[in-house]
């Protein structure tokens, strides 16, 4: 059975997986018992929402309006996360998309402006306890992966009039994270900024502005540490 499993994932996802042979019948049967249950969810939600696409969702799961989302073949959903979208396209996600627990996916959660979406490409990663906000557009590119705790903000409260800033409204550029980067755990990134594909950023880094293809950046704010594959200095 762990042969037939394996040369599933590796058929359907990912061609070069191979289960670690120190693991236990029963961690492995454990392991596929929980993914089995995951398989039903998603398939109830299918059934619910009228969607199609291999999808394995989690416990606790909430999704607002579930004929909004749009999603490719093995979608994985971790447990408590939340998608929430006010109009079509809001929330389009590709193949082999992998949510991590208690996440927020929201596009918009404003009545009176529902403007906004999150775009995921294929092969995309996210890590637990992350919040995606895409009321000024959020774009995240083919085979991203993300650490935990990631926050994307594409929107700023305007501050400048001594006025009441509740009241000043809110400026929106978007964010887009190109293809093929890595983002470690608890990045901040800011509305405006566009990373470059192949980029790295550090953990814990705010990254307030924009940078090019092929660099490893990091700190607050961040800033440039090196081009991958050469040295800095």
């Amino acid at each position: 059975m762990i042969s037939f499993i394996e040369r599933f994932i590796q058929r359907t996802r990912n061609p070069s997986f191979k289960f670690d042979q120190h693991i236990l019948n029963r961690v492995f049967l454990t392991f596929l018992f929980e993914r089995l249950i995951c398989w039903i969810r998603g398939l109830i939600f299918k059934i619910y929402s009228g969607k199609n696409g291999r999808v394995f969702i989690g416990r606790g799961v909430v999704i607002k309006n579930p004929s909004l989302l749009r999603f490719g073949s093995n979608l994985t959903v971790g447990d408590y996360c939340l998608f929430q979208s006010l109009r079509m396209d809001g929330v389009v996600l590709g193949e082999n998309v992998s949510i991590g627990a208690w996440t927020r996916i929201i596009s918009s959660c404003n009545m009176s402006d529902s403007v906004g979406s999150i775009q995921l490409g294929d092969n995309v990663g996210i890590g637990e306890y992350s919040y995606l906000n895409g009321a000024g557009g959020l774009t995240i590119g083919n085979d991203t992966i993300i650490g935990q705790y990631f926050s994307a903000h594409p929107e700023n409260h305007r501050f400048d009039e001594p006025a009441l800033i509740r009241k000043q409204g809110v400026d929106r550029r978007g964010i887009l994270i190109g293809k093929n980067c890595w983002i470690g755990a608890k990045v901040t990134i800011l509305d405006g900024v566009v990373l470059g594909d192949g980029c790295v950023v550090g953990a814990g880094a705010v990254v307030n502005k924009s940078f090019g293809e092929g660099l490893v950046i990091g700190g607050v704010p961040a800033k440039i540490i090196r081009r991958r594959g050469c040295i800095s200095g």
